[in-house]
C-alpha cells in the first residue's frame, strides 16, 4: 500500500476554534486556548501518524489586520501557511458567514490547494441553521468538502479525519513517526505560562506579554525552569506580580501543576518579571522571541 503525506493546515478567523480543533486531531494540548482573541501568536506543527499515512497539522493564529509588528509576524505565519499545504482546513463556526471582500478567503480560493470547509461548534445550533450556514459556504468554495464538527465535544472528528486522508498527496514521511510536534520543551513551557497570564489578566497586560524560558535544566525526575515575563511598562510590572506577589504566586502555581502534567515530572518554576519597552515593535525583540 502507498504511503500517504501532507501538510495540512489550519486558517480561520480569531475564535472560532482552530487550536482546539488541533487538540482534538492530533490527541494532545499543544496549543493553548482560552476565549480571548490572539491566543495562538505562532504556527504549531501536531503530527498525527497511521501505518500508511502521516498528517501535519499547522495551527495558525486567527486572521487580523496588523496593528504593530507583532501582529505582522504573526499574520506571516498565517502566509506561509497558506503557500505550503497540501491541504487547507479553513475552520469556521455556526456563527461566522462568509463575507465579500475577504482577501485571505480569494487568497485560498486562487491558490487551488484543496479545501475543507470545517464548521465548528455545532454544539450550539440547530439542523436548520447548520443546513443554512453549509449551503452559504458551499456556495462560497463549491468544489469543498463541508464537514460540521464539535472539536470541544469531538464529534465528528473523525469523519474530519478520513476527508483528511483520502486528499493527502503519496510521499514519505516528513518527520519520524513517533514525533507529534516540531516544537521544543521551552516553547511549551512559555506557552503553559502566557495562556496562565491571558486567564488571570484582563484588558491590554496578557497581549503586553511575551514569555523567555532563561534555562530549562532536567535533574533525574526534576525540571527546573527558569522564566522572565516581560511587560511593556513599569505599571503593567505592577499588575503582574499583584499585591504582595500574590497574582504572580497564582500565575506561577498554575502553570506549575499543568508544566507537570504535560512533561510528566516534578516541576521547580521560579517567575520574574521584566519591563521591555515596546516589545512589539521591535525587530531585534521580536526574533528573540521566535518572530520573523
Amino acid at each position: 500500500m502507498n504511503h500517504r503525506s501532507g501538510f495540512v493546515n489550519i486558517l480561520g478567523n480569531p475564535n472560532v476554534g482552530k487550536s482546539t480543533l488541533m487538540n482534538a486531531l492530533v490527541g494532545e494540548k499543544l496549543s493553548i486556548i482560552t476565549s480571548k482573541v490572539q491566543t495562538t501568536r505562532h504556527r504549531i506543527m501536531g503530527i498525527v501518524n497511521g501505518d500508511d499515512f502521516q498528517i501535519v497539522y499547522s495551527d495558525t493564529p486567527g486572521i487580523i489586520k496588523p496593528k504593530y509588528r507583532l501582529q505582522e509576524a504573526m499574520m506571516n505565519f498565517v502566509s506561509v501557511a497558506m503557500n505550503d499545504a497540501d491541504i487547507i482546513l479553513y475552520v469556521t463556526d455556526i456563527f461566522e458567514k462568509p463575507g465579500s471582500g475577504n482577501r485571505h478567503l480569494e487568497k485560498i480560493k486562487a491558490s487551488r490547494v484543496p479545501v475543507i470547509i470545517v464548521i465548528n461548534k455545532i454544539d450550539l445550533s440547530n439542523q436548520a441553521d447548520l443546513e443554512m450556514i453549509s449551503g452559504l459556504w458551499k456556495m462560497e468554495f463549491p468544489s469543498a468538502s463541508i464537514v460540521p464538527v464539535s472539536a470541544i465535544k469531538g464529534f465528528n472528528t473523525e469523519t474530519l479525519l478520513r476527508e483528511v486522508i483520502e486528499r493527502l498527496p503519496e510521499g514519505q514521511p516528513y518527520f519520524p513517526k513517533g514525533q507529534i510536534t516540531d516544537r521544543y520543551e521551552r516553547f511549551f513551557a512559555s506557552e503553559i505560562i502566557r495562556e496562565k497570564i491571558l486567564l488571570n489578566y484582563e484588558k491590554e497586560v496578557p497581549y503586553s506579554v511575551e514569555i523567555e524560558i532563561e534555562s530549562f535544566r532536567e535533574e533525574d525526575n526534576l525540571l527546573r525552569i527558569r522564566a522572565l515575563i516581560h511587560v511593556m511598562r513599569d505599571s503593567q510590572k505592577g499588575i503582574i506580580i499583584g499585591h504582595k506577589g500574590q497574582m504572580l504566586k497564582k500565575v506561577g502555581t498554575q502553570a506549575r501543576i499543568e508544566m507537570e502534567s504535560f512533561f510528566r515530572k516534578k516541576i521547580f518554576l521560579e517567575l520574574y518579571v521584566k519591563v521591555t519597552k515596546d516589545w512589539r515593535d521591535k525587530p531585534q525583540e521580536l526574533r528573540k522571541f521566535g518572530y520573523r
